[in-house]
């Protein structure tokens, strides 16, 4: 969406041209091909991973984290690999989001009419408030450090990603 919303501001006479079809495929072929081995590869780590005590998850769902807090032995590397893959799947992405839309705001102030940029600001809002709640939630839940707070407060944050992050 950033993308798109980059051609229509930066570029908007080469809009059809670039964001054709084939284009819109291949992004979405891009988002499935990277995220399906890392999510199969985490299922894998979840299932090699030994559990015992209480097989019962404090939360609204279930998610890796809290799963991980029900197995015996050393989680460590389960652990590690869900901050690399949120740094790539988050991080990453939400950078290349903020230097799109910088160049975005770029072009907008350059606009004469003050009409014209009040119309490609309200263009770009709707997508900010989406990959602010996104990014923030995802990030609250996932990058935040391993403290001794208690579950509620876990619990909390999950549903509030999910509530927030993904409606």
């Amino acid at each position: 969406m950033a993308y798109d919303r980059y051609v229509a501001i930066c570029n908007p006479l080469h809009y059809a041209l670039v964001m054709n079809h084939k284009v819109c495929v291949q992004l979405v072929a891009a988002s499935w091909t990277s995220g399906i081995p890392v999510v199969i590869g985490q299922t894998y780590q979840i299932f090699s991973l030994d559990f015992c005590g209480p097989h019962t998850i404090n939360h609204f769902f279930c998610d890796i984290p809290p799963i991980l807090k029900l197995a015996c032995g050393n989680t460590f590397v389960n652990e590690l690999a869900i901050y690399v893959d949120a740094v790539v799947f988050l991080v990453v992405p939400l950078l290349l989001i903020v230097a799109s839309y910088g160049t975005i705001i770029s072009n907008i102030l350059k606009l004469s009419s003050a009409k014209g940029r009040s119309k490609a600001f309200s263009t770009c809002s709707s997508h900010l408030t989406v990959v602010v709640l996104f990014y923030g939630t995802a990030t609250i839940a996932y990058l935040q450090p391993k403290t001794k707070q208690s579950e509620g407060i876990d619990a909390f944050y999950d549903i509030f990603n999910t509530v927030l992050g993904f409606s």
